[in-house]
């Protein structure tokens, strides 16, 4: 698959020095990054795969002290970065190095802009190449030492056909006039960062569906959480290999006081029910007990966020946010359909919401809406603005409630 092309282990100082300097040569590397997330508490990157044109790089940032030369190209603006799914390497450079990414070009985000049905690397590698991905190491333990010679192919596959495939979906997007879109997700997903595990008092109401639970159940949730937090601590495993966020929420939902109720939540005589049981029953008997105030969950603060940086709606003539979120939704349906592309491409639905909060009434005022991107002005913009139109038109104005007049002294 890799023909003769080399492969440069980079497990030293000096050896990261040479290749630094020669990558500086380079206006295009493709980058990859593997970490151990389903093996270990606390998640690191574990190695960093680079590509050019003449070769593939494994850089180990276990066993070289510093990659701080190496992320000087990372963050050189002249630089193209090739990623597929660059999300999650963003964050993670970030999180651990401090390193920002600049000038990426997203093979899946060109993807998604040009309707491909299927955007993952093993499918546009196969797309356009004809090779079959073997992605059974996704979840190895890459923290661990040494690695085998399929570890390595695997890992230099996620790079090695990256700049060849940014030749063709560059053009492609050219061709389809989406370039400046692609080009200004791009910059967007420069500025993600870290959004996982931050230590704060509220990381439990990350548990999907802990917002439908009352503030009691909340309040068990942040017992039990803490108590399978500590365990994952200690055994330095993922917490959900400990106990899984369902048998949390159940917990905090049922909150059982007896041993027939804990029962109907943890099957007596099951491994897990051994080895914690007796402390999650005392962890849901903490949580009832509990009245210290809960906190902000993530999703409240963002509400809160948007809500600050919004503008005030001022048209209180405004048809209602569900009729013109419909008509939105409808718009975007008709897009899809013709532009055959996926629904989150076009706008998402919270950006959709955005936009039937403040209704809009030209192109200035859909700019000025939090999370519009250019592109999307640029393309929809006047289709959207009509949508929203139509809607107004349809819907009979409200009246004002009339003021009555304050009589004179003299009346």
């Amino acid at each position: 698959m890799f023909y003769d092309t080399p492969l440069v282990m980079v497990e030293d100082q000096q050896t990261l020095a040479e290749v630094v300097e020669h990558l500086r040569t380079c206006p295009v590397i493709g980058v990859d990054t593997e970490a151990d997330s389903f093996h270990h508490y606390k998640e690191k990157l574990c190695l960093i795969q680079v590509s050019d044109q003449e070769r593939d790089y494994i850089i180990d940032p276990l066993k070289v002290p510093d990659i701080s030369p190496f992320a000087a190209l990372l963050e050189d603006e002249a630089m193209v970065k090739v990623l597929h799914g660059g999300d999650y390497d963003v964050v993670s450079l970030k999180r651990d190095y401090g390193i920002h990414i600049h000038n990426i070009f997203d093979t899946m985000i060109a993807g998604q802009f040009l309707g491909f049905p299927r955007i993952g690397l093993a499918d546009l590698i196969r797309r356009f190449f004809g090779y079959e991905i073997d992605k059974k190491y996704q979840r190895h333990d890459w923290a661990r030492r040494p690695l085998e010679e399929e570890h390595l192919d695997y890992a230099r596959g996620d790079t090695h056909f990256l700049l060849a495939l940014r030749d063709v979906l560059q053009l492609r997007l050219q061709r389809a006039g989406r370039l400046d879109a692609h080009i200004e997700e791009c910059k967007l997903l420069e500025d993600r960062e870290w959004g996982g595990r931050g230590g704060g008092a509220a990381d439990f109401l990350r548990v999907k569906k802990s917002n439908a639970l009352d503030e009691t159940g909340k309040r068990v949730l942040r017992a039990v959480w803490t108590y399978r937090d500590e365990q994952a601590r200690q055994a330095d495993r993922p917490s959900f290999k400990i106990l899984p966020d369902h048998v949390l929420l159940a917990l905090s939902h049922d909150r059982p006081t007896n041993a027939e109720d804990f029962a109907r939540i943890m099957r007596p005589g099951a491994s897990m029910t051994r080895l914690h049981g007796e402390a999650l029953f005392a962890a849901v008997a903490e949580g009832l007990a509990d009245k210290r105030p809960l906190p902000t969950g993530k999703e409240k603060d963002d509400d809160d966020k948007r809500s600050r940086n919004r503008p005030e709606r001022s048209r209180e003539d405004a048809p209602g946010v569900d009729l013109l979120l419909a008509a939105l939704k409808q718009w975007r349906n008709d897009v899809v359909d013709r532009e055959s592309l996926a629904p989150v491409v076009v706008a998402s639905n919270g950006l959709l919401k955005e936009i039937s909060v403040l209704a809009p009434r030209d192109l200035d005022e859909l700019r000025a809406v939090p999370g519009v991107r250019k592109w999307q002005v640029e393309h929809y913009g006047e289709e959207l603005l009509a949508a929203l139109h139509t809607v107004e038109e349809r819907t009979p104005k409200r009246k004002r409630p009339r003021r009555r007049r304050r009589k004179s002294d003299g009346e």
